[in-house]
């Protein structure tokens, strides 16, 4: 059984926030943090604390913005923040707001940019699975048509992080299973409102996916994500079970809820040219995770970092950036949200094998990295206020528009 074989096992130990510290302050990152640097925890909500102090990092000092939330607290729950639609984006605080979240961070890693392919959108769709209120979105592109920095080794862009309907966060893998079943047979689906197909298979896009252009889903293979868009492609739709109507090229415009397009291209766009107008076509759409048997109440996409309380072997000890990141502790039953400030005097930033000491010295026995640079992002509302405040500083100046995040919310 290999490290990322491995189930998800409860922290072996909780430290207390003197000994977080004192780790934060010792072995886990190189020098000492300031003296006063480390300022009192301020009570956001009933089991949501917020707090702000410096480290000294290898590349110079680093502000860490933290939110600690106790799920072992019946009023605290968890979700998804996304904008109503997977490719589209919106800044966190509003994601917050508009949710009622009285904390949250930025999310997984996203089409952010499309330079290679003249004339195709960016969708701002995410990389990695999906789910929100117990509901899948989507699930994962090729590991090739990824954005952001390179993964550690044995990670993929299946990755997750995410909470089950027993109120424990988990890290997982979750691969679509899903199918198309025709009269003739059944053909497996490759995607599910996702950005990038794999090479030579069916996509399905549903209501949940948005108004972008699905084009952009036939573009690169599953190893370059620059290579040029496919031009043996087919789109079928799929409405009451029944084909339609079908075209050469995939389109775009919001789906209706019942609707379903399918999308091919080449050996999947030759198997979708032999259905037709009329046809009964039945679907499933399921994400099926690798590890947990307990369904999930929400997951997000972005790679692992910290597992059974022991860094990833292979993370990157080069790389200063900004980043997000979130912990796992207590046996899965509390969750540190973690980003580093984008203000100048900070903007050093962590490596990601900084970034796993740094939640590793908060008590965290699993982590989680999340997009970074300019999509860094921590929100959280001050005592007695109805709307969130950005507490970090963006490095791009201002919060940029992302595709999801993870949402903290709290009764009391």
């Amino acid at each position: 059984m290999t490290h990322r074989q491995r189930r998800f096992r409860a922290g072996r130990s909780v430290l207390t926030l003197c000994t977080a510290f004192g780790a934060l302050a010792g072995a886990a990152l190189t020098g000492a943090a300031p003296a006063g640097a480390v300022r009192a925890a301020v009570r956001v909500a009933s089991g949501v604390t917020y707090r702000q102090y410096d480290i000294q990092a290898a590349k110079g000092p680093t502000r860490v913005h933290v939110v600690d939330a106790d799920l072992r607290n019946p009023k605290v729950r968890l979700d998804l923040l996304y904008p109503g639609a997977v490719a589209s984006r919106a800044a966190v605080s509003r994601l917050a707001d508009t949710a009622g979240a009285v904390a949250a961070v930025n999310g997984d890693f996203f089409n952010i940019t499309e330079d290679q392919h003249p004339g195709v959108q960016a969708t701002g769709a995410s990389v990695g699975p999906a789910i929100a209120g117990g509901r899948t979105l989507k699930a994962s592109v090729p590991d090739g048509q990824r954005f952001g920095p390179a993964l550690p080794p044995d990670t993929s862009t299946r990755d997750v992080l995410g909470m089950g309907v027993d109120r424990r966060l988990r890290l997982d893998v979750m691969t679509l299973k899903g199918w198309v079943r025709t009269p003739a047979g059944r053909l497996p689906l490759g995607g599910l409102n996702q950005y990038a197909l794999p090479v030579g298979s069916i996509g399905a896009f549903t209501s949940a996916w948005g108004s972008a252009s699905r084009v952009r889903a036939t573009c690169g293979t599953d190893t370059d994500r620059a290579a040029p868009c496919s031009t043996d492609t087919y789109e079928v739709t799929v409405r009451g079970g029944r084909v339609v109507s079908v075209s050469d090229t995939p389109g775009e415009g919001a789906l209706a809820a019942g609707t379903t397009v399918l999308l091919g291209r080449e050996a999947g766009a030759r198997q979708l040219r032999k259905f037709h107008q009329g046809q009964i076509v039945r679907l499933r759409t399921d994400l099926a995770a690798g590890h947990s048997r307990v369904p999930y109440r929400f997951a997000v996409g972005g790679y692992p970092v910290l597992e059974d309380g022991q860094p990833l072997a292979g993370l990157d000890r080069a790389t200063s950036a900004v980043r997000t990141a979130v912990g796992v502790a207590d046996g899965g039953r509390r969750l540190l949200l973690v980003a580093v400030d984008g203000a100048a005097a900070y903007r050093t930033g962590l490596t990601i094998a900084e970034v796993a000491s740094t939640l590793q010295g908060l008590g965290a026995s699993d982590g989680f990295s999340l997009d970074g640079g300019g999509s860094s992002t921590l929100v959280a509302r001050p005592p007695g206020a109805s709307a969130v405040t950005v507490r970090n500083h963006p490095s791009g100046g201002a919060e940029r528009p992302v595709p999801n995040g993870i949402g903290v919310f709290s009764a009391g």
